[in-house]
């Protein structure tokens, strides 16, 4: 049986937070926890509600704007897994919300099926990216593929399966210290700032599925 999946919806406007709440909770699946309308507000309602997700919009009129907030909240403990949902697909607003930790990147031309779909991934810790998304990232970050130990990329592989450092560490019957330094040098290899931007960078590189 699916878990329910507690989500946090911040966007400046209040006839589409009703609208994606409508949506999101055709689905017994999904709880809509608290709305947000700035980035400072989605700080404060994701540390008062804990959600597993929140679905954060990259323009957010003044203050905070997405990204920020989503590099905020990623800093916090537990953090809530951030789900970019904009209507903004150019390479500096996908770049700026993968390195500020974001789990995902999709447009608001989803269908509702793929967005209740995508919150459960991300809450699973999975990377989800819009096609046209990954296909911008692919076309940035193209290169010639990074030399990745074989050891490497199953740590990896593990990570784009959105498991934890100790679950890794278990399946691949290692200490979690020695699972850390191969990130550490995964990250390094792939100029990587976070577990997200690696699985993307890796995935645009033909080195994992």
């Amino acid at each position: 049986m699916t878990s329910t999946v507690t989500v946090v919806l911040v966007d400046d406007h209040p006839v589409v937070r009703a609208g994606l709440r409508a949506l999101l909770e055709t689905a017994d699946t999904v709880e809509v926890v608290a709305e947000a309308g700035t980035g400072e507000e989605a700080i404060a309602v994701a540390r008062e509600t804990s959600p597993d997700v929140v679905l954060m919009d990259l323009r957010l009129g003044e203050g905070m704007d997405g990204s920020a907030a989503t590099a905020a909240l990623s800093g916090t403990d537990p953090a809530p897994k951030v789900l970019i949902l904009t209507t903004y697909d150019n390479d500096a607003d996908i770049v700026r919300a993968v390195e500020a930790g974001a789990a995902g990147y999709l447009l608001k031309d989803a269908s509702p099926q793929h967005l209740v779909e995508a919150v459960h991934a991300a809450a699973r810790g999975e990377t989800v990216l819009a096609d046209v998304v990954a296909q911008r990232l692919m076309n940035r970050m193209r290169r010639t593929a990074p030399e990745l130990s074989a050891r490497e990329l199953e740590v990896l592989r593990c990570v784009a399966q959105g498991l934890s450092n100790r679950e890794i560490a278990r399946a691949l019957f290692v200490s979690e210290a020695t699972v850390k330094s191969h990130l550490v040098h995964v990250f390094d290899k792939l100029d990587a700032e976070n577990r997200t931007a690696a699985v993307a960078v890796a995935r645009s590189a033909g080195l994992i599925a």
